[in-house]
C-alpha cells in the first residue's frame, strides 16, 4: 500500500475495499457510515481466511504446531497494538470484545471495593451510552456521585465547569477522545492533567480516535485508554484496553474461567498475571489477529495522512451543506474529526436517511447512542455523515445533490 499524495493512489486504496465497489439500490455505493464501522481491506480479509483455511487452533494451552502458530499471531497483535498506543509493556494490554467491554471491565473491576459511597465520578454530555450508562450503574450500585461536564453551544467541553467539578472527591474521570455524534476533538491533555492534580483515575474512550489521532497514552498519562477495531478497519467484536501496570494488577478480575487462571483447587484459586487476569475464555482469535493487518494498513498511509484527506473532505462538505435549505449543523468549527451532523426544518432525519439510501448513500440518523447530548441539542436525532480514507469529495458531490432533491420533494 502507498502513502497516497495524488487522485491514483486514492484510486489504489479503494481498490483495497472490495465492499465499496458495489450497486446500491442502482446506484454506486457512498459509504458515509464510517463512525458506527468502517469498512475493511483485502489484507483484513485476507488474514481472517487465511486463519481458519491454515492454522485454526486455539491458543496459548496447545504445544502441537498450529496451537503455537496461533498463539504467536495473536501476542504479535497485543505488541503491535501496544506500539501503536506506546504503553510501556505489552503486558498492559487487554484483550476485550470492543470499546464497550472494556470499559465496563475497568467499571465493573472498580466496582469491587475501589469505588466507594460518596465518590465522585466525573463524565461528559458528549459520552456515547458505552461510556456513560457503567458510570450510571456503578454510581447507583456503589452510591458514588455522578457528575456532567456540560458543553458550549458549538459542542465543545466546558472546561470551566470541569475544573469547578474536580475536588478531593473526585475518584474517576471518564471521557472521550473524539465525541461520536459531533466529531469534537477533547482537550484531553489539560483533563487528564487536571484529573491528576486532585489524584483522579482517568479513563479515555478512544474508539472513535483511533484510526485518526496519534496515541501516545505514556505522554498522555492516562490510566485506562479503550478501543475498538472496527472503527480502524479492523474486525467485529474484537477491542482493547490499554492500563497501567500498577492499576490492573491492583484490580479484581471481571470474569473467570479459562485462561486467566493460574491455580484451582476445590478450596482456592489463584488468578493469572496481567494481560491474561482479565482475557478470560477462548477469545476472538481471528479477529486478534486479523487485527494487526488493520493496523499495518492505517501505519502504510499514516495517521497524519488519513487525518489530512479526512479533514479537507469534511471542510468540503460543510462547504457544500452549510447554506442548504433549513439545515441545522453541529459541532465545533475547529478541533473535530471527519465527522458531519445535522437536522433539516420540517424533514425527520430517518425519512432523509432512507430517501439517501434509496440512492445508494449510506449515513447513520438517530440519537448515534448519545441520547444525552441529543436532549441538550434539543433534537431527538441527527443525519451524520462520517468519511474516511478511501471516500472522495465526488462522492460528496452525490449526497450534496440527494440532499437538495430530498429538499425540494419537501416543499
Amino acid at each position: 500500500m502507498k502513502v497516497y499524495t495524488s487522485k491514483p493512489s486514492l484510486i489504489e486504496i479503494r481498490k483495497e475495499f472490495p465492499v465499496l465497489h458495489q450497486q446500491i439500490n442502482n446506484n454506486p455505493l457512498v459509504y458515509f457510515d464510517n463512525a458506527a464501522t468502517t469498512q475493511k481491506p483485502k489484507s483484513v480479509i485476507s488474514a481472517i481466511v487465511n486463519y481458519y483455511e491454515n492454522y485454526n487452533a486455539n491458543i496459548h494451552r496447545g504445544v502441537h504446531t498450529l496451537a503455537e502458530k496461533a498463539t504467536i499471531a495473536f501476542e504479535l497483535t497485543r505488541k503491535t497494538i501496544g506500539e501503536f498506543l506506546n504503553s510501556r509493556e505489552t503486558e498492559e494490554i487487554i484483550f476485550t470484545r470492543g470499546t464497550t467491554e472494556a470499559i465496563n471491565l475497568v467499571a465493573t473491576s472498580l466496582g469491587n471495593g475501589i469505588i466507594k459511597s460518596g465518590d465522585e465520578i466525573i463524565v461528559s454530555t458528549l459520552e456515547h451510552h458505552s461510556n456513560f450508562v457503567p458510570w450510571q450503574q456503578l454510581a447507583e450500585k456503589t452510591g458514588a456521585i455522578l457528575k456532567i461536564i456540560p458543553i458550549h453551544e458549538d459542542g465543545s467541553l466546558n472546561m470551566e465547569a470541569y475544573f469547578s467539578l474536580l475536588s478531593e472527591k473526585t475518584k474517576l474521570v471518564a471521557v472521550n477522545h473524539v465525541s461520536n455524534a459531533l466529531g469534537t476533538i477533547n482537550p484531553i491533555k489539560k483533563i487528564i492533567e487536571a484529573a491528576k492534580n486532585q489524584g483522579a483515575l482517568i479513563l479515555i474512550d478512544g474508539a472513535q480516535a483511533s484510526s485518526h489521532i496519534e496515541i501516545d497514552v505514556q505522554e498522555l498519562n492516562c490510566d485506562f485508554y479503550a478501543i475498538s477495531a472496527h472503527k480502524m478497519y479492523g474486525p467485529t467484536g474484537i477491542g482493547a484496553l490499554y492500563g497501567k501496570r500498577e492499576i490492573l494488577e491492583s484490580m479484581p478480575p471481571y470474569q473467570f474461567g479459562g485462561e486467566m487462571i493460574r491455580n484451582v483447587s476445590f478450596e482456592k484459586t489463584t488468578f493469572n498475571d496481567i494481560p491474561y487476569k482479565f482475557e478470560a475464555g477462548t477469545p476472538h482469535i481471528e479477529g486478534v489477529i486479523a487485527w494487526k493487518s488493520a493496523l499495518d494498513f492505517v501505519s502504510k498511509i499514516g495517521k497524519k495522512e488519513i487525518m489530512e484527506h479526512e479533514h479537507e473532505l469534511t471542510e468540503y462538505a460543510i462547504g457544500q451543506w452549510q447554506d442548504l435549505k433549513g439545515i441545522k449543523m453541529f459541532g465545533p468549527k475547529e478541533n473535530r474529526v471527519s465527522v458531519v451532523s445535522f437536522v433539516f426544518e420540517n424533514i425527520h432525519s430517518f425519512d432523509i436517511g432512507q430517501m439517501l439510501d434509496a440512492r445508494g448513500i449510506a449515513v447513520r440518523t438517530g440519537h448515534h447512542c448519545t441520547e444525552p447530548l441529543m436532549s441538550v441539542l434539543g433534537v431527538d436525532g441527527t443525519v451524520r455523515a462520517s468519511f474516511a480514507v478511501y471516500n472522495t469529495r465526488e462522492e460528496i458531490d452525490t449526497m450534496t445533490k440527494g440532499l437538495e432533491r430530498i429538499i425540494n420533494f419537501f416543499k
